[in-house]
C-alpha cells in the first residue's frame, strides 16, 4: 500500500501519517471513529453513530473517507448484501512527518487538534465513571504534569524513554481473550514545549514547578482510543 509519502507495509501494525493521512483525521468525528474500532473491534456505521450520538448516513460518510485514506476497510468476513461492516486497517497511527509540519502547517495542526480532542474526551469519560470505578481501579488513576528545563535532543528522549516503558505492558487486542482480572487502561503521553518556545520567554523559569495534581501517581495519561503516538 502506497501514498505520497508511503504507508508502512500492509502487513505492519501501524501506519505512517501522510499529509493525505492527516487531512482525513482532522476531523474529531474520524478519529473518534476509528478508536473505536480500534478499542472495540469492528462494527457497522449504524452502531458507531449509536455510540456518538450521530445519525448513520454521517458516520457512512465519515468511515468512507477514512477508506479512502487507508485507516479503515471492510470486514469481508462480516459485511452482507444489507449491511457494511468496518475495520481498522491498523493498530497504531505514527507520526514522523516533522517536514510535513513545515511543509502543511495547518494540516498537521488541525490533526493534533483533532488528537487533543480525543484524548480529552477520553479522560473525560474517565473521570465521569471514578464514582463508581472499585476502589482498586480508583487508586490507579493518576493525573499529574510536571516542568522541566530540557534540549531538543532531551525532549525527544523522553517521549523515546515514555514510550519504551509503554511498550513493556501488555497491548490491547480487541478481539482477542482478555486475561483474567485486567480491564482496559487508557494511557496518554504528551510531551509539550512550553508556547512560548522559540520567543526567549521563560528562560529563567524556575526548573523544579510541579502542578501538585497528582503529583505522586505512577502514571501519566491516555493514549486516546485512536491509538496515534
Amino acid at each position: 500500500m502506497t501514498d505520497e509519502r508511503g504507508w508502512m507495509h500492509s502487513d505492519d501494525p501501524h501506519i505512517v501519517l501522510t499529509a493525505k493521512g492527516m487531512r482525513a483525521m482532522a476531523h474529531p468525528v474520524r478519529m473518534q471513529l476509528v478508536g473505536l474500532l480500534r478499542k472495540h473491534g469492528p462494527s457497522t456505521a449504524t452502531r458507531l453513530a449509536e455510540q456518538l450520538g450521530l445519525n448513520s448516513g454521517a458516520t457512512s460518510y465519515h468511515l468512507r473517507q477514512l477508506a479512502a485514506a487507508g485507516f479503515v476497510e471492510e470486514d469481508p468476513e462480516r459485511g452482507n448484501a444489507r449491511e457494511r461492516w468496518w475495520r481498522s486497517a491498523h493498530k497504531f497511527t505514527v507520526w514522523t512527518g516533522d517536514d510535513m509540519a513545515d511543509e502543511e502547517p495547518d494540516t498537521a495542526v488541525g490533526f493534533l487538534r483533532s488528537v487533543l480532542t480525543a484524548h480529552a474526551l477520553t479522560a473525560q469519560r474517565s473521570v465521569d465513571a471514578f464514582e463508581t470505578m472499585p476502589r482498586e481501579w480508583r487508586k490507579a488513576v493518576g493525573l499529574s504534569d510536571v516542568l522541566l528545563q530540557l534540549t531538543p535532543e532531551e525532549a525527544g528522549q523522553l517521549a523515546a524513554d515514555l514510550s519504551a516503558v509503554v511498550r513493556r505492558y501488555r497491548a490491547l487486542d480487541a478481539e482477542g481473550p482478555a486475561p483474567e482480572g485486567t480491564e482496559r487502561v487508557s494511557v496518554v503521553v504528551h510531551v509539550l514545549p512550553d508556547a512560548s518556545v522559540g520567543t526567549g520567554a521563560g528562560a529563567d523559569t524556575d526548573t523544579d514547578t510541579d502542578t501538585g495534581a497528582g503529583a505522586d501517581s505512577d502514571t501519566d495519561t491516555d493514549t486516546g482510543e485512536a491509538g496515534s503516538r
